[in-house]
């Protein structure tokens, strides 16, 4: 078996979508209309035929609840909703500061990694993280 999809909650999909191509640097894979909602997912630049990035919109008022206290927790805590790989978290962390993207830790090396977390502005917080060799 592989992953095909995995997804990241947003209250907006638009906002969610011109975050994550535009800032982040993601390219847009899929965008279909799903009923009033869309299916949108995004790729790495580096592997657009991997892994996709479905922007799952919170719309079912029962699930959505349920779903903003859990991530409401993760951020409370610190814990990031997803994490995705870089090959230098410490330029990336420069090149999305310089955007204003906001960190809620940066950089910092431990156990053979480095990482960083950081607001996605759509509710959730990411963490990059670098494989030290």
């Amino acid at each position: 078996m592989e992953i095909y999809v995995t997804s990241v909650p947003v209250d907006d999909q638009q906002k969610a979508l011109e975050f994550y191509t535009n800032v982040l640097g993601f390219e847009k894979k899929t965008d279909e209309s799903n009923g009033g909602t869309r299916w949108l997912t995004v790729v790495g630049p580096k592997s657009p035929d991997g892994v996709e990035l479905l922007l799952e919109p919170i719309e079912d008022e029962a699930i959505s609840e349920e779903l903003e206290a859990y991530r409401d927790s993760l951020v409370t805590n610190g814990i990031p909703w997803t994490s995705f790989a870089c090959e230098d978290v410490e330029a990336e962390y420069e090149r999305l500061s310089e955007q204003d993207v906001e960190f809620t830790q940066e950089p910092m090396t431990a156990g053979g990694v480095t990482m960083a977390v950081f607001d996605d502005t759509c509710g959730n917080l990411i963490q990059i993280i670098q494989q030290r060799g």
